[in-house]
Formats: C-alpha cells, sequence, structure tokens
C-alpha cells in the first residue's frame, strides 16, 4: 500500500477532532459514564453485581468492594470452596447459567457433560487451528469461536434449549482452544516444540488448562487450586463490563451464539480491559530490578513516584493494577486472590517478591491520589495480583487474556440468555451528528 497516500490521510483524519466542549453543551455521557464517574444505567441484570460505593444525598460515598454472583456475596462462594477443599469454577458456572447453586448430584452431571464437550470436532485442531497459526491468541480463540459456526448443524437457532447447548459447549471447550492456539503459536512463530494434550476426563477447567499447556502435563493440587480460584474471580463482573456490554449489544440483534460471544472476545483483547494483568506484571519487574533494595521504602516510594512522574516504566505516568471503574476502597477479587498466592508463593520460596507487592499495595493509592490530585480513592485491583499468580503458574504472558476468558465465557453465557429472554429490543443509542453543513462541490471545480 502506498505509504505517502496513508500518510497524507492520516492528517486529514486527525483534524477532525470533536471540540470536547461539545460533549458538555449537549449533555454527552462519554463513555456512557455520569459526571461523577458512575455508569449510565442502561439495563437490569440478575446475574451479577459490582459494588463500590453508595449514594448518599447525591454524592459518591466509598465502600469496601463487593463481587456479587446471582444474589451471592462472592467471598461466600470462595469460603464454600475452601471449606471443602474443593475446586469452585465449574459450580459458580452452573450457578450463573441457572440461577441456582447445584447438589452434589447436579453438579456431578455437569461436569460429566462438561467432559464430553471438551474433545474439539474431527479435524478442528489440525485445519482450523494448527493450520492458520496466528501471533496473538486472543484473535486465535475469537477465529477459532467463529469458525465453530460451521461445525453446528443448528448454529442459527436462538432458543433457549439450543443456546444453553452452545454455551454450555463453548465453556467446555475454552480452554482447549485457547491452549492448542498458544502451542501453535509457540511453534510456528517462536521455534518451540509442539505439545498437543487431550484433555483429561474427570478432571475440572483449571487441571486440564494447566496440564494442556504444559510439555509434562502435570500440576500440583495447590497450582490448580489457585488457578480455578482465579477462574472463579473472573468468571462474571455484572452487565456494563465493556465485553459483556458488547454481548448483550450483539445479542439484541438476535445473532447467532458464535458471533455474539466472538464479539466479546475481541472487546476483550482491549488493553484497556483484559490486558491489563501483563502491564502491572510488567512494571513490578521493572521495578524490582531497579531497586537497590526491596526493603527500603523510602526507595521504592520514591521510585513510584518516578513512574506517576513520567520519569520511569514505560513514562506513562500510570502505576498499573490501581483503580477501577466501580471499585475504590477495595477489590474483593484482588483480596482473595492475593491470600492464595501467598500459599504458592511460599511453597515456591518467592515470598520476598510477593512482599513487595504487598508494599506497593500499601504505598501506591495514597501516592496516585498526590500525584493526580485526584478525588476518588483508589486501591489494587485483580490485575495486579493476577499476573503475579500466572507468572507463579509459569504460565505464558500470551495466555493472561485467554485465561481471562477461559473465566468470563461462564458470565457471557448468563447474559446472553438473560438477553435473549428478557431484551426484546436491539440496543441502538443515540449519536448526536454536530458536522457543518456543507454544500456539494462538483469534480471538476474541486
Amino acid at each position: 500500500m502506498n505509504a505517502h497516500f496513508i500518510e497524507k490521510m492520516k492528517e486529514k483524519i486527525a483534524s477532525r477532532k470533536i471540540d470536547p466542549n461539545l460533549y458538555t453543551k449537549y449533555n454527552v455521557k462519554k463513555g456512557l459514564r455520569n459526571d461523577d464517574e458512575s455508569g449510565v444505567l442502561v439495563g437490569l441484570t440478575e446475574v451479577g453485581d459490582v459494588r463500590g460505593y453508595v449514594m448518599d444525598e447525591g454524592e459518591m460515598m466509598p465502600v469496601e468492594g463487593k463481587l456479587i454472583y446471582r444474589g451471592i456475596n462472592i467471598t461466600e462462594i470462595v469460603k464454600g470452596m475452601k471449606d471443602d477443599n474443593r475446586y469452585g469454577f465449574e459450580e459458580v458456572a452452573f450457578f450463573l447459567l441457572f440461577g441456582e447453586l447445584p447438589t452434589k448430584a447436579e453438579l456431578d452431571e455437569f461436569n460429566d457433560i462438561l467432559d464430553s464437550c471438551r474433545p474439539l470436532p474431527n479435524g478442528f485442531a489440525e485445519d482450523m487451528i494448527m493450520r492458520a497459526p496466528s501471533r496473538d491468541i486472543m484473535n486465535k480463540l475469537a477465529r477459532s469461536v467463529l469458525v465453530s459456526y460451521s461445525y453446528d448443524e443448528k448454529a442459527d437457532d436462538i432458543s433457549i434449549e439450543n443456546v444453553l447447548r452452545q454455551c454450555i459447549e463453548l465453556i467446555a471447550r475454552f480452554p482447549v482452544l485457547a491452549a492448542y492456539g498458544y502451542q501453535a503459536k509457540a511453534h510456528y512463530y517462536d521455534g518451540e516444540s509442539l505439545h498437543i494434550h487431550s484433555p483429561l476426563p474427570g478432571v475440572g477447567t483449571a487441571e486440564n488448562l494447566l496440564h494442556l499447556i504444559r510439555p509434562d502435563g502435570v500440576c500440583s493440587r495447590l497450582e490448580a487450586q489457585l488457578l480455578d480460584l482465579a477462574l472463579v474471580l473472573h468468571a462474571e463482573h455484572g452487565g456494563g463490563n465493556n465485553s459483556t456490554f458488547t454481548n448483550h449489544v450483539v445479542t439484541s440483534t438476535l445473532t447467532d451464539t458464535y458471533a455474539s460471544v466472538a464479539a466479546a472476545l475481541c472487546s476483550l483483547k482491549g488493553p484497556r480491559h483484559g490486558g491489563a494483568s501483563k502491564k502491572a506484571l510488567d512494571m513490578m519487574e521493572d521495578i524490582m530490578q531497579n531497586l537497590k533494595d526491596w526493603n527500603d521504602e523510602d526507595e521504592l516510594a520514591s521510585y513510584l513516584r518516578k513512574i506517576l512522574n513520567k520519569e520511569a516504566f514505560d513514562k506513562a505516568g500510570f502505576i498499573y493494577g490501581f483503580g477501577h471503574a466501580v471499585y475504590t476502597l477495595s477489590d474483593p477479587r484482588s483480596t482473595l486472590l492475593k491470600e492464595k498466592a501467598a500459599e504458592l508463593a511460599a511453597e515456591k520460596g518467592i515470598s520476598a517478591e510477593f512482599n513487595l507487592f504487598e508494599v506497593v499495595e500499601r504505598l501506591a493509592p495514597q501516592l496516585i491520589l498526590q500525584g493526580k490530585n485526584a478525588k476518588k480513592k483508589v486501591s489494587a485491583n485483580v490485575d495486579f495480583y493476577s499476573g503475579f499468580v500466572y507468572k507463579m503458574l509459569n504460565i505464558p504472558e500470551a495466555l493472561y487474556t485467554p485465561i481471562f476468558a477461559v473465566a468470563r465465557i461462564a458470565g457471557w453465557s448468563a447474559h446472553r440468555m438473560e438477553e435473549l429472554i428478557n431484551g426484546g429490543r436491539i440496543i441502538r443509542p443515540a449519536y448526536r451528528c454536530v458536522a457543518p453543513k456543507k454544500k456539494y462541490i462538483p469534480m471538476a471545480e474541486r
């Protein structure tokens, strides 16, 4: 393509920036956010809720964060898993889909169904994944979901029973699609050996994922429990997060399941949404490399100020892994993940590294408030610890966001069915055109 033409046209496009004052003039809710940064209410859901503040006489008052699945606080769900010393992702997926906690018999049956759905259709891995590898696993995952349409005789049937069947198959297959996509990328782009394992029967999502991505296919119970917890905490986050809202928007057109899920995947790929854990981990590794003494809090605080002042790390001025659109005082996902991460860090002999994360978690919020003159309190979000968790689990960075998707497909599935049951109208917000009127100029006079 002609580079000169692109450069010239780029300047034309860049000059079309809309006057920011017009957003205020026409009361436009940019980013679907109100002036106080709360989200514009655009729908109702029973699937999940995210709480980080309460409104008191029109003023936002920060509170400890809560994540609620189908009316139950996530801390209670995690406590139930811990008390029984069992995995929880499959239970959470069942709960999100059907709105009721499963009995042991129901959960066993659900696990058996997931087991039967995990193997990919004949020829899928060879023809659709290995013959068309991608440098980016999220793109590969979205393509694999779209291609799944061709393997489904009832792909366009949007009856609830058929959509449920499709969603269960996708929940079961996402770990396999992500793992095989990674193996193809590692082999064809990075020159590594190709390791293709079949999913294990009788083994849950977390164990299977670690089995599929590791050359020897082996993991410890603590490793699988930690990944399982990460999946539980990422499975759902209300209807307003970008990828879930995208799923609602696309579902409202009455398109097929594969199209709506692929759209959600493309949303999640964006660095403002699903890619933050890698950025937070990169920042922490930069801090480790540049500190002389990890125990010197004054030196650490000084370096964090340099990051905020655009003098260190990527010079963007952000301490990554802090702040959230809803959470203020705390992110419950971060708190729960941190507790389990401490166990694995101790087992692997890297408690000093974990302790550094804790100190940054304590120092950063106040430094951010001081450096940015921010009004809203911030805390560590789930991305701050999730990258560290994945690193401890020897999960390649290319899989960080796909693992997010492996978890979130459960929430997307629940929201898709909720939209089909309750929507009734295509989601179609308004945009006001502010372009000045122009006269058409004949070609000979231009």
